[in-house]
């Protein structure tokens, strides 16, 4: 029997390479006042702000050099007033804060009013402006989800802007973006990428439609992560583009799991990298799932496991080799443990206690104590 669901995603999305050509006329139909946000290399926006400009446009450009904050955020409010529309061109971070700017830049309200754990977690009391996103990593699928992690320095945590009216306009995923991408941003992303995928599917909310975007993409993007962990290839960052927009459908719609529900309170604490963090979790909090969860949890699981010994040629290992086997690849493709991302004993600690009023850790398919987030934590370095 299948049981009642609902599926939220983006307005449109257009998926395929050479697509970031037609990104221009497409946002251009949502106004002539847009707000451009981009990385630090400005350069590879120029060509979305000649084209915005050539449609009649009047562009801001906003620079996201870091993962979005609440003072850069509340700074950009100061500066992008009387847009039409927001569109942002980057990795995950640079689509969290068009995201969020597009919800923030209408409303009424200071901003902590509408922050989760920190704040008030208020819905907006306006509807955002249109935003469109292209992104040129494959990783956190923030193309298709409805919220947007911010920092929040005073409280050292890292906490989500969310609503339903904050799902993209349009998703332009073009393959090509992410053509070239450093080797180690290739490898923490994928493996983000790659745990939001796992996570969906093992998660307590799963259903038939999450189900079997995660069956694809599991063993899709690992074999693609792996191949482009040799060499650069234009098919595998097909496929991780792919399995990163997976993942965006999927959490948006199944929740998530331990690995990002410590990796939230870990980042926000260290400062470190979010796809790392989530990369060398991974492992031990399958590990420590399928230790802990009986019947269909653990089936999923031990697919979880066939599935990662298929891509490195050992179908039979099993969730606890497969996880062991896991990890070590990443770690000689250069991923640190959370000792050298500068995550100490306090920080642990403290992040155990944090990742109990996640909203991650609700659909976690198994409930894990603090004691057993610790020693997840430790195995991971």
């Amino acid at each position: 029997m299948i049981g009642g669901f609902a599926f939220a995603t983006a307005t449109e999305i257009a998926f395929g390479r050479g697509l970031a050509e037609t990104a221009a006329a497409r946002v251009a139909e949502h106004g002539r006042r847009i707000v451009l946000c981009h990385g630090a290399n400005a350069g590879r926006a120029d060509f979305l702000a000649d084209g915005l400009t050539g449609q009649g446009c009047e562009v801001t450009r906003l620079s996201v050099a870091r993962e979005p904050d609440l003072p850069m955020l509340e700074d950009a409010l100061t500066r992008t007033g009387g847009a039409d529309a927001v569109v942002a061109i980057g990795g995950g971070a640079v689509i969290d804060a068009g995201k969020a700017l597009a919800a923030l830049l209408p409303a009424t309200r200071p901003v902590m009013d509408h922050l989760e754990v920190v704040g008030q977690g208020l819905p907006l009391d306006v509807a955002p402006l249109p935003f469109i996103a292209l992104p040129t990593t494959a990783g956190t699928g923030a193309e298709v989800t409805r919220n947007a992690v911010i920092g929040v320095p005073e409280h050292r945590r890292k906490v989500s802007l969310r609503d339903p009216r904050m799902l993209p306009r349009l998703a332009i995923v073009d393959p090509a973006l992410t053509d070239g991408c450093p080797r180690g941003i290739t490898l923490a992303s994928g493996l983000d990428a790659i745990t939001q995928v796992i996570e969906p599917y093992v998660s307590t909310r799963a259903n038939p439609m999450t189900d079997a975007i995660c069956a694809d993409a599991i063993p899709r993007g690992l074999a693609a992560l792996i191949r482009l962990m040799r060499a650069e290839d234009p098919d595998a960052r097909d496929e991780m583009a792919w399995t990163s927009l997976a993942g965006g459908l999927a959490l948006a719609n199944s929740g998530l799991g331990a690995v990002h529900g410590l990796a939230g309170p870990l980042g926000g604490l260290s400062g470190a990298p979010h796809g790392a963090i989530c990369g060398v979790l991974l492992p031990h909090v399958l590990r420590v799932n399928w230790a802990a969860v009986t019947g269909r949890a653990a089936d999923r699981l031990d697919r979880v496991g066939e599935w990662i010994g298929a891509a490195f040629g050992q179908p039979d290992a099993g969730l606890d080799r497969a996880a062991g086997i896991l990890a070590d690849w990443s770690a000689e493709c250069g991923l640190r443990p959370l000792s050298a991302l500068g995550v100490d004993a306090d920080m642990r600690n403290a992040a155990a206690i944090a990742a109990a009023s996640s909203s991650s850790m609700k659909a976690n398919p198994a409930t894990l104590t603090a004691d057993q987030l610790i020693d997840v934590m430790q195995a991971a370095g």
